[in-house]
This record gives structure tokens, C-alpha cells and sequence, in this order.
């Protein structure tokens, strides 16, 4: 089937306090992955770029693969710019046909910030393409983002109300104790404050981190609006994990077909289990 918007699948999700899962596409083999994971639940997916991997891969080659995986898929697939770091970049991304967006303006002032986001809605609403921004910071690195934890700020539910007033986007990220990346002990979550924020915005939020955050507080988080977990560096650390793997006890392999099967086929059954966990 054609992509979807996020928005068509994530509404449901946020009214049922279940979520969507939105899994790193890094290349044609971990795509493959998260859709055979998602046909075999039965779910909806999302799968999500950053800029780097979009100018790594090629957009026209991005846009082909994860089109050609939609319209083969069981199940609605949508295709979401995480992070995008610049209006140019989300343009890029709207012109190529990306179904869903993010603006991440977090380290601005509150009012850049804010004016920064409503210029990406009015680009991205009259071709029905949803948005999602960040108000506070999230901290760790994801790909060519670094925020050291020092410089983490948790979101304010009243600034993040007139936030989504005044800029109109249809999910929030907000920074509740999640971090990018790797953690190097569990992460504290402050659901306290996510079920303020929760109270005082209406649209779906968006948990970012979810990498090693363990299940008992995602599925708590789902509970407090979270309608969309992000997952990237897990697929990556298991891939390459595999791939390690397959050649220590394969030196002599090259035969693509052959050493990234085991890898694929891990990273299959990691997305199914994080997709059981998303359930209500």
C-alpha cells in the first residue's frame, strides 16, 4: 500500500494508550527487518531517517527503498524525518515524500523555537504532511546530534502547552528523562511530569531514547500520552553485533546473501519484541 502519515496511525494509539513503533532506517537490509517484524504483529510502522542517513544512502535511493517496502508491506508504513535539524532539511524531506516530519529547534530560545516550528507547519500542513517538534532537550547523541547531559532540560507542561497552541504541530517530543544513544545505567523517568504535560497538551507525544529503557517503564509511559517510541541505536548495536559474529566463525565469507542473514533475521525478532511491548 502507499505510505501513510503518522498522524493516521498514531490517533488511535494516543486514544488507546498504546503506541507506534518508529525504528531507525539505516540501510535496505535493516528496512527490510522492521517491515517483516511489523507485518508479522500485524501493526502499523513507521520507519525514520535522519538527514545523515538520507545524504549517506542517496534521497532518491531512500525514497525507492522504503516506497517499495510500503507498497509491498501487510501493514501501513509511514516514513518520518527525525531530527530535522534545518528548515532546508525539512523541505528536502517534503519534496521528496516523506509522510511525516520533525523540526528539532530544542536548543533555541523558546520564541525561535516556536517561530521556527510554525514556518515548518505552514509548509508542511497544505500537503497533509504531519509535524513533530521538541520543547526542551533531550540529551546523548544521535547520529550528528550531541547534547551533553549537563545541558539536558526537562519540558515545562505550561510552556509546552502554549508551545503546541502557538506552533500547531500534531505530536510533541517532550524531555522527560529519555537520552540518545547508549545508557550507561537506567535511565530516571520522571512520570510525574509527563502526566503534567500530558494534562496540558492534546496531541500524541513522542518518546525518544527508548533504546534500553526498560519495558515496565515504557509500557508505564503509555499511560501519559506516549503514542510513538523511537528506537535506532539497539537495531544498529545488533546488527553489528551479528555481522561480528557471522564473520568470526566465517572469516572467508563474502557472499552478502549469506552474512547478513543472521543479522537480518536478529533484528526482526528484536522489532517484534519491542512492538509487543508498544501494545495496550
Amino acid at each position: 500500500m502507499p505510505l501513510v502519515t503518522t498522524k493516521e496511525i498514531m490517533q488511535d494509539a494516543y486514544e488507546n494508550h498504546y503506541a507506534i513503533g518508529a525504528f531507525g532506517a539505516h540501510n535496505l537490509e535493516i528496512i527490510k527487518s522492521v517491515i517483516a517484524g511489523a507485518e508479522a504483529e500485524g501493526t502499523p510502522v513507521i520507519l525514520q531517517t535522519t538527514s545523515s542517513t538520507y545524504k549517506y544512502v542517496g534521497m532518491p535511493y531512500m525514497i525507492a527503498m522504503v516506497k517499495a517496502a510500503a507498497e509491498q508491506a501487510k501493514v501501513p508504513v509511514a516514513l518520518h524525518l527525525d531530527h530535522g535539524e534545518s528548515f532546508h532539511a525539512v523541505m528536502e524531506c517534503l519534496r521528496a515524500g516523506y509522510t511525516s516530519v520533525m523540526i528539532d529547534g530544542s536548543k533555541l530560545p523558546f520564541e525561535d523555537n516556536v517561530a521556527l516550528v510554525q514556518r515548518v507547519v505552514a509548509a508542511a500542513l497544505p500537503i497533509g504532511v504531519p509535524v513533530e517538534a521538541e520543547l526542551g532537550t533531550i540529551g546523548g547523541v544521535e547520529d550528528d546530534l550531541v547534547v551533553d547531559d549537563s545541558m539536558a532540560m526537562f519540558t515545562d507542561p505550561l510552556m509546552a502547552r502554549d508551545f503546541v497552541q502557538q506552533t500547531g504541530i500534531d505530536s510533541l517530543a517532550p524531555a522527560f528523562g529519555t537520552a540518545h544513544g547508549a545508557y550507561k545505567k537506567e535511565p530516571e523517568l520522571q512520570f510525574g511530569l509527563l502526566e503534567e504535560i500530558n494534562r496540558e497538551v492534546s496531541v500524541p507525544l513522542v518518546m525518544h531514547g527508548a533504546s534500553g529503557v526498560p519495558e515496565e517503564s515504557v509500557r508505564k509511559a503509555l499511560q501519559y500520552g506516549i503514542a510513538k517510541v523511537n528506537f535506532s541505536t539497539e537495531l544498529k548495536d545488533l546488527f553489528a553485533e551479528e555481522l561480528r559474529a557471522f564473520f568470526k566463525l566465517h572469516p572467508e565469507e563474502n557472499d552478502p546473501r549469506k552474512y547478513f542473514l543472521p543479522a537480518r533475521e536478529a533484528v526482526t525478532e528484536l522489532v517484534k519484541t519491542k512492538i509487543r511491548m508498544l501494545q495496550a
